[in-house]
């Protein structure tokens, strides 16, 4: 069930479905719903004092982007994290990126420069205290890139694609090399000011890739938050 921390009030004007969605979804990333819980449409209804309609809509999005399953005769609950999936995440966000990245050093912009320089500044901040906020200034700066591409659309695909990626994410805060990445960060941008395409290109995939060498220590230490092979 939820956290008795977590706010239940729902706006109004806005779709509920579409805000419990969000609400459900950011909680299953942060990992304050783990993988097995048990989600009540009746229960759910009565504490956000909605209809169980919106929550059934939630639930069916939250289905459609792998994070709930529904197991007959038992309940809705929350999925382990499929190795799968962050793996073919990881690698359409490579593809996606090393070309934005690349569209960006052919053209280097002073004024993105600054603005990717000051992102810099706050991330080397956070990489030192504050783990939740590096992980918004990190999703900021991909953001950041592939708006100034012209590539909004694309980013939006790769959100949707990630869900797995972030809840391995926030499960790996403790070890999470937050220094190491914003210099992977620093190079990018230097790379991308220096209008050195091959070298943007670099810096994008290397960066992108640390999951890689994380993910094998993060399912020995939370076996239970992964599906099995096969599954």
């Amino acid at each position: 069930m939820l956290p008795e921390t977590i706010a239940t009030a729902i706006a109004p004007g806005a779709p509920v479905g579409s805000q419990l969605h969000g609400i459900l979804r950011e909680l299953i990333i942060h990992n304050e719903l783990p993988p097995g819980s048990r989600l009540s449409e009746s229960e759910l209804a009565a504490r956000f004092a909605v209809s169980r309609q919106p929550v059934r809509e939630a639930f069916i999005k939250l289905s459609e982007e792998g994070l709930l399953e529904v197991r007959p005769q038992r309940g809705t609950f929350v999925r382990r994290i499929s190795q799968a999936a962050v793996m073919d995440a990881r690698f359409v966000r490579e593809a996606i990126e090393a070309d934005i990245v690349k569209l960006l050093a052919a053209r280097p912009d002073s004024g993105l420069i600054e603005e990717l320089r000051l992102q810099l500044r706050e991330q080397r901040e956070a990489a030192t205290t504050d783990a939740d906020r590096f992980i918004e200034l990190d999703e900021l700066f991909h953001k950041t890139l592939a708006d100034a591409a012209g590539k909004a659309r694309a980013w939006a695909l790769i959100e949707g694609l990630k869900v797995q990626m972030d809840r391995v994410r926030y499960l790996s805060l403790l070890r999470f090399p937050m220094v190491k990445l914003t210099a992977q960060h620093t190079a990018i941008v230097d790379a991308i000011g220096a209008g050195d395409l091959e070298a943007a290109e670099l810096a994008v995939r290397g960066h992108l890739r640390e999951i890689l060498s994380d993910l094998p220590a993060i399912f020995a230490e939370k076996p239970e938050f992964f599906e099995q092979s096969g599954r």
